[in-house]
């Protein structure tokens, strides 16, 4: 008889790819198939496509979510998923990909790489982070909001500037801090090298 398997919390696969700028419309029927083959997986809580500002580097990042890190798994070690990361190589550069429990880890971009993830940043770090990014958007906050929420109730006016706050911080001020500060986050992640295109 075969035991039950430990449920884990829901957890989060963040993928950054970089798509050959001249093969990006078969990039996006790509990504239709495949998010379509992981809904039909257990667990499959939903998937979210952050598409690129610049043409010229073409950027992606997909953001899938499970119910849990057993059902994550099995997506993953699938034949499906296989044969779709093999339809990818031609027009995908470069892929790196990590796995966060659901909470504010998502915020903390890792360097690309496809070697073994680092640990998270240290916690007094991700303090430092948190206050460089938090405060400068509660005073933009202040500055822009202020005029239109005169004369709402408090709390209201309170929420409207915690969801502006918070669109800002998960993107783009988080991912551009742990960017830039990744050489300080996470001294010990060692370069990739750079692909040579054939």
């Amino acid at each position: 008889m075969q035991a039950p398997r430990q449920h884990s919390d829901p957890i989060t696969l963040v993928i950054s790819e970089v798509v050959e700028p001249n093969l990006i419309e078969e990039y996006e029927d790509w990504t239709k198939g495949i998010n379509q083959s992981a809904q039909q997986f257990e667990g499959f809580m939903g998937v979210e496509v952050i598409r690129p500002r610049d043409r010229q580097y073409p950027e992606y990042v997909v953001i899938v979510k499970f119910d849990n890190y057993e059902h994550c798994k099995d997506w993953l070690t699938s034949s499906v998923y296989r044969q779709w990361m093999q339809r990818s190589q031609e027009f995908i550069s470069t892929r790196s990909q990590q796995h966060q429990p659901s909470g504010l880890e998502l915020w903390f971009t890792l360097p690309k790489s496809t070697l073994p993830s680092p640990p998270q940043p240290a916690y007094y770090k991700q303090v430092i982070i948190g206050v460089i990014a938090v405060y400068p958007l509660i005073l933009l906050a202040n500055l822009i909001l202020n005029p239109f929420l005169q004369g709402l109730p408090a709390l209201l006016g309170l929420l409207i500037s915690v969801i502006f706050i918070s669109m800002l911080l998960t993107y783009p001020v988080m991912p551009y801090l742990t960017k830039i500060l990744s050489f300080w986050l996470y001294p010990s992640t060692p370069k990739r090298p750079k692909r040579k295109r054939k």
